[in-house]
């Protein structure tokens, strides 16, 4: 079962009239500290308006006791009212590391920024008019839209004779608009094998735009990848699986959606990874109340638990998230069980 639909995150909606109601909270990385304490710092329950400022209510849930560092986005809508999620990353757990920021001057040509730009509005038109639908399986997206679509096809041609600029302003421009268009532009390039590495880099860019279009770039490779293994296309899950611990929550859904591709064919490799590495995030999302959000960790869950895609979606449509969720968190307790005990037996 693929998920090949895209997963959008609004802005945050913070703002001070006309506040929409909060439908929902979920809350992500909360495994030490009491969630009452979060709940007490948050301030708000389902139902009351969104808080006026976001600023503010980081910096409440940054003073409680144990935890690092908090992030809260507001996404609309759900029934007409906004999903909160509140991301606390506690001390000693998981942290994803970052680039410290380029301060190079590099920037990219008008022959390229410009259509862009153009593609920035073609496809903000063609949401407005429900039109988001994408072909990833050429290694690169390519909109349903044909205003979009013909854009994009111009960037096969144009980036090819653009890809040492267009390289190092993801890698050394200050700007991080800059860095944003050149992570989207630099899957266009022919060679894909060549700038895997490139966009694999961007992925630990300090800033969330462009590890979101480095991501949105890598999946559409890694699509390529699956559907064609004759080219010989190698993408590590590993920063795609330490993104699923990081408190930012664009970061988290974005690796998710990519990590089922990558997950597709069962590969027990990256599912090991996950299983060390992010089980834990994976349990909590895959309960999340925002089913759309909730959706790509119950996969990749029930696939780290042995589930088949089809079991997995049967349990889904039931109503039996929490159950299979347990039974999994249970089964990797008992065999964590097991091989500590079979370590410490004589002679071994």
């Amino acid at each position: 079962m693929k998920l090949c639909s895209i997963l959008v995150l609004l802005p945050a909606a913070f703002a001070a009239d006309a506040t929409p109601r909060i439908g929902s909270i979920d809350y992500y990385g909360v495994h030490k500290v009491p969630e009452s304490h979060i709940q007490k710092a948050l301030g708000v329950a389902v139902g009351d308006p969104l808080p006026p400022s976001k600023g503010d209510v980081e910096d409440r849930l940054a003073e409680v006791p144990g935890v690092v560092l908090a992030r809260v986005e507001a996404v609309c809508c759900d029934a007409g009212r906004s999903m909160l999620f509140v991301g606390i990353e506690e001390k000693g757990a998981p942290h994803f590391e970052l680039h410290m920021p380029p301060e190079g001057d590099a920037t990219l040509p008008k022959e390229l920024s410009d259509p862009y730009q153009d593609l920035l509005a073609a496809i903000e038109t063609a949401g407005r008019r429900g039109s988001t639908a994408e072909d990833l399986t050429h290694g690169y997206p390519l909109a349903a839209d044909p205003d979009a679509r013909a854009i994009q096809q111009r960037f096969v041609e144009l980036v090819p004779k653009q890809l040492v600029l267009i390289r190092q302003v993801l890698r050394e421009s200050a700007d991080p608009d800059q860095r944003t268009m050149a992570a989207t532009l630099i899957g266009y390039a022919a060679k894909k094998t060549e700038v895997v590495p490139d966009l694999e880099y961007a992925m630990q860019d300090p800033d969330e735009s462009v590890r979101a279009a480095a991501m949105n770039a890598l999946n559409a490779i890694a699509v390529l990848a699956v559907k064609q293994p004759d080219l010989g296309i190698h993408i590590s899950p590993t920063w795609f699986v330490e993104m699923l611990n990081s408190v930012v929550l664009s970061d988290r859904m974005r690796a998710a959606k990519a990590l089922l591709n990558l997950t597709d064919s069962h590969r027990p490799e990256t599912l090991a990874m996950l299983r060390e590495r992010a089980l834990p995030a994976l349990a909590e999302m895959a309960q999340w109340h925002s089913l759309n959000y909730a959706l790509p960790a119950f996969m990749l869950l029930g696939r780290v638990g042995g589930y088949s895609d089809k079991q997995i979606q049967e349990r889904w449509t039931s109503g039996d998230r929490t159950q299979m969720v347990l039974r999994i968190l249970a089964a990797e307790k008992k065999k964590h069980k097991q091989e500590r005990a079979a370590e410490n037996e004589p002679g071994s």
